[in-house]
């Protein structure tokens, strides 16, 4: 199958800036293929499609399938397996920062956990152990606030997020009585 320039464009695209984010470029050309065509693809299809071996497109597949990304699915007088993925892009978002949690943040935690808890910790300079603590209360926060925002409705994290720096005049201490934005003042346009 022949994309379109503008499709391709999207899909090296999204290999190039899942590269930057770490992530292996073919392993994201095919989520983004998947994305974009919004349809089962079996895996003969995604090589020609994106020019790639086909074993490398099994192994990114089940890269996809190990984040949660991809899922296996079958199409009635079809034997082959054919894979898909989220059309919907919060839900895609909600997935990716779950298990970069799972994967990255999580262990963080734990070992600087241990750390703190070791008696060793006390032989190190107070800064170091400062610092040790001061990222992990970070990274807890970080934690509470990104569960409490995946909990959320599409429709109402996606108005949370475009509050930005708004969000410091509901919070703030106003002067004066008036001077008090309502959540309805902060999310108009």
């Amino acid at each position: 199958m022949n994309l379109s320039p503008a499709i391709g464009r999207f899909v090296l695209h999204w290999g190039e800036m899942s590269a930057r984010w770490g992530v292996n470029r073919t392993v994201a050309q095919i989520h983004a293929l998947l994305y974009i065509q919004g349809r089962p693809m079996h895996a003969e299809e995604i090589a020609e499609t994106l020019g790639v071996a086909r074993s490398n497109v099994s192994t990114s597949l089940r890269e996809l399938q190990g984040w949660n990304l991809v899922r296996l699915t079958h199409l009635a007088g079809d034997r082959r397996d054919h894979f898909e993925t989220s059309t919907q892009v919060w839900e895609l978002v909600r997935t990716i920062v779950r298990e970069r949690q799972k994967r990255e943040i999580a262990p963080t935690i734990e070992v600087l956990r241990e750390l703190l808890a070791d008696p060793a910790i006390s032989r190190e300079p107070a800064a170091a152990k400062l610092r040790m603590q001061e990222t992990l209360e970070l990274l807890q926060t970080l934690t509470v606030w990104s569960d409490e925002m995946l909990r959320l409705d599409t429709e109402t994290l996606a108005a949370v997020l475009k509050l930005g720096a708004r969000i410091k005049k509901l919070i703030a201490k106003p002067a004066e009585p008036d001077a008090a934005l309502t959540a309805g003042q902060l999310l108009g346009p």
